[in-house]
């Protein structure tokens, strides 16, 4: 917050019919969306005074009215959790209630003091947050754009399944190097990972194995699931007024955008993550929810207001949205206008055979929980915080011959060249309720450093669920 300006009042008809000198308004975030509610209206107090100054006669007297209380879904020690956990790193974490779409927490780092606005901020302090390398004024969570390397692997794997292009016995021998048309399309592990099928290939990450995968199934239909699933557009329906788009590409996009036609090594790459696709981590955050769920369509909240339902209830609405498909399947259902309300409800299936989500969400367990997968140094033996994850190395740059051959290790790398280390997760495994992603830039690996922040995230969410759920019901309750 600060001080209102020209442009504040330009913008925003409450600012300016309740500005005073010296008025305080939010210029970025939910106090800036949330203005209008916030804001309240003044009161005001008018008297007859002599040539002295001095009240002879009250003559006007209106109250004041305090604006709204906005109360969100963030779990405070949550919310400290990830703010210790991401300390000097830049990258953000989310945490997502898979069923109500509540955000459990929602961090960008590094972060900044928003308290030195308030009073108008000196120019030291206005060129150490701007001059920051890291970018503290920009929402990472929102607004920063990553390639979602393997993270987009299950999602890949499921458009494949759902789209009969593969089945989970399709078997494909990784020698550790793709050749297609003069380029050569490297796997992460150098010697290979030998015959792979589906499960395996996502439990231990095959790049070559999704090469294939994507070349079987196209741009085009990847296209369509991953947009289905929350990727490429906007998820917080204007909350945040700096929230990116992303991008998931598409033949049809390469050449309106680009004036180029699409190549068949770049369907390869995006089978991985990488290329044109660009997400936010609330982006992957709700992909992973939506698999987690199994496979319905939630929409983010932050505002407690929107988030009235009881698991109860919302588990029944999950069974009329699938027996809605299913009379509609049978022509029950024949108007548009249904068909057209069904497509913009909450909780529809976002799937044609949800056993394809369940094996997808079943081979995320083996990723974590079982020997070679990628997160599997991050796993929990107890049952109770158990969580499923895949984990996701982005590249920044090309990596050359010589470089690969050099094998550096992430500290003998410059800083800005690095890898970006991703996680997406849910849990827990039995009876999940909870997904988290985590991106840590230039952090290198995502087994390493991203999939050990969600495994402490994991432990304080499932430790204060029941804390939060009573809180839920009370309100639920009392609404």
């Amino acid at each position: 917050m600060s001080r209102a300006s020209v442009s504040d009042l330009n913008e925003n008809e409450a600012i300016k019919n309740n500005y005073v000198p010296g008025l305080r308004v939010g210029k970025i975030g939910l106090e800036k969306t949330f203005e209008r509610d916030l804001i309240g209206t003044n009161g005001v107090q008018r008297y007859e005074v002599n040539a002295y100054g001095k009240r002879i006669n009250q003559i006007d007297h209106i109250e004041g009215v305090k604006g709204k209380n906005i109360k969100l879904t963030i779990d405070t020690e949550v919310q400290k959790l990830t703010n210790e956990l991401l300390k000097d790193k830049s990258g953000s974490i989310v945490v997502m209630d898979i069923f109500t779409g509540e955000i459990v927490a929602m961090h960008s780092s590094p972060s900044f003091d928003p308290n030195l606005f308030f009073h108008g901020i000196s120019n030291h302090d206005w060129k150490e947050i701007r001059d920051n390398p890291l970018k503290p004024l920009l929402n990472k969570t929102t607004s920063g754009l990553y390639s979602p390397g393997s993270t987009i692997k299950p999602l890949v794997a499921l458009s494949a399944l759902e789209n009969d292009v593969i089945s989970p016995d399709l078997t494909i021998e990784c020698t550790g190097k793709t050749e297609l048309y003069g380029q050569t399309y490297h796997c992460w592990k150098d010697k290979g990972h030998g015959y792979m099928k589906l499960r395996n290939a996502i439990k231990q990450s095959c790049d070559t194995y999704f090469y294939e995968v994507a070349r079987r199934l196209g741009v085009d239909r990847l296209n369509l699931t991953a947009i289905k699933y929350g990727l490429g557009k906007r998820t917080m329906g204007g909350i945040f007024l700096n929230e990116k788009k992303g991008l998931v590409p598409s033949t049809k996009w390469k050449k309106n955008n680009l004036g180029k036609g699409w190549v068949l090594g770049e369907t390869l790459i995006t089978g991985i993550g990488q290329g044109y696709i660009q997400t936010t981590p609330l982006q992957l955050c709700l992909m992973t929810a939506q698999l987690a769920n199994g496979g319905f369509k939630i929409y983010p909240k932050i505002n407690s207001i929107d988030s009235k339902n009881s698991l109860e209830i919302i588990k029944n609405k999950i069974s009329e949205k699938i027996n809605e498909r299913k009379e509609n399947q049978l022509g029950i259902i024949k108007t548009g206008k249904n068909f057209l309300n069904y497509q913009d409800n909450e909780y529809r299936p976002l799937f044609r055979n949800q056993e394809n989500v369940k094996f997808v969400l079943e081979a995320m367990f083996g990723s974590t929980n079982e020997l070679y997968g990628t997160s599997y140094s991050s796993r929990f033996d107890d049952k109770k915080y158990q969580f499923a994850g895949k984990t996701g190395t982005s590249q920044v740059k090309r990596i050359t011959e010589k470089q690969r051959e050099l094998d550096l290790k992430t500290s003998e790398i410059p800083y800005e060249e690095r890898d970006h280390a991703l996680y997406v997760a849910y849990g827990p495994y039995v009876n999940p309720r909870y997904a988290v992603s985590v991106v840590v830039e230039h952090g290198g690996s995502g087994g390493t450093v991203a999939a050990p922040i969600a495994k402490k995230i994991f432990k304080l969410v499932i430790d204060r669920h029941d804390l939060r759920e009573k809180n839920r019901l009370e309100k639920f309750t009392n609404t």
